[in-house]
């Protein structure tokens, strides 16, 4: 690592050198951890966050300030980015492309985190197999009035449900105040079968559980439950990034959790000071499980039944255009009433 006369330092890592400006500077003002710190912390866990984000795209979410500062979403690589700087071209439901930057290696993470990134949304396929989504990606989100035993009762209920069906599961924390919930997959379905496949795992969970969990997609029909959000499996979608440090002043991260950990663990107690020690004394929960893809065969051919039993496909949401056999899209509150 040198200094220069900017107060800036350069970074070797990955064969790369990364210029890292203003090293000192706060980026979450809690405990004063700063943009050099942020690097580190993301050295200290290279190995496992590699495994989940390598070579995938990213969407980097900006806090030129710091955590408590004003943010925005950049899903294009600006101008004069390295030339070594691997990106590849993703496109938003309109169809409007952009050159997004993909997770190489380490010396791609340090580049985003000079910019301010903090927290890396990622794309659920790979840059080279963009017509494969491997990755299905539950996220349980809580409505008003429901807590954090709510979500894990839920999470543990998706975990049971899928291990019906034969399919390997892992658990994290969001880094807020949820749980996502991932198998890995394998390469033969696009985005479309996975969120219907998403949609039909959380119709089934809501017969199997009406008074926890819901597949309503209007808030006003929730409830008090928790929400399995299906839509985060529509195509171009992202979720919050395994291993990522959550802008939050505390700095959380996103934490792969053992699903024995479920019952206990205490998200906001796992901040990027907290993280690499745990992964040095326990390892990676996921080593061993994300690899091996998974056949959601089964949630499709009960997406299959749901429709010929006359369910239609569930609410997308409102970027999209309109979808085959979708229902309106409209709050039932503001649906008109038949005469």
């Amino acid at each position: 690592m040198a200094a220069t006369k900017s107060q800036s330092v350069e970074l070797e890592l990955s064969g790369h050198t990364v210029k890292l400006s203003s090293p000192d500077k706060v980026m979450f003002k809690k405990d004063g951890q700063t943009k050099l710190d942020l690097v580190r912390y993301y050295q200290a866990v290279e190995g496992p966050l590699l495994e989940v984000m390598g070579g995938r795209p990213v969407l980097m979410e900006r806090y030129p300030d710091g955590a408590s500062g004003k943010s925005f979403f950049q899903k294009r690589v600006p101008k004069g980015a390295p030339s070594w700087l691997e990106t590849t071209v993703v496109s938003t439901p309109n169809g409007t492309e952009s050159d997004a930057l993909v997770a190489v290696d380490l010396a791609h993470v340090a580049w985003a985190v000079n910019l301010g990134c903090l927290g890396f949304h990622v794309w659920p396929y790979q840059a080279l197999a963009p017509e494969h989504t491997d990755e299905l990606r539950i996220d349980l989100d809580p409505s008003p009035g429901v807590g954090f035993d709510e979500i894990r009762e839920a999470a543990v209920l998706v975990h049971d449900h899928l291990e019906e069906l034969g399919i390997a599961s892992m658990v994290k924390t969001s880094g807020s105040k949820g749980l996502h919930i991932y198998s890995r997959l394998l390469p033969q379905w696009d985005s479309y079968e996975v969120r219907a496949a998403a949609v039909a795992l959380a119709r089934e969970l809501e017969r199997r559980r009406p008074d926890l969990v819901t597949a309503r997609w209007w808030k006003e029909e929730r409830g008090e439950r928790v929400f399995i959000d299906f839509n985060q499996n529509a195509p171009h979608k992202t979720m919050f990034g395994t291993w990522s440090v959550r802008p939050r002043v505390g700095a959380q991260v996103s934490t792969p959790l053992a699903w024995d950990e479920v019952p206990t663990v205490v998200p906001d107690e796992l901040t990027m000071d907290v993280v690499p020690a745990r992964v040095a004394e326990r390892g990676d929960p996921w080593a061993g499980t994300y690899q091996e893809g998974q056949d959601i065969g089964p949630l499709l051919e009960q997406s299959a039944q749901d429709l010929d039993a006359g369910l239609m496909d569930a609410p997308w949401p409102p970027v999209y255009p309109k979808m085959p056999n979708e229902p309106p899209r409209v709050a039932p509150s503001r649906a008109k009433k038949p005469d």
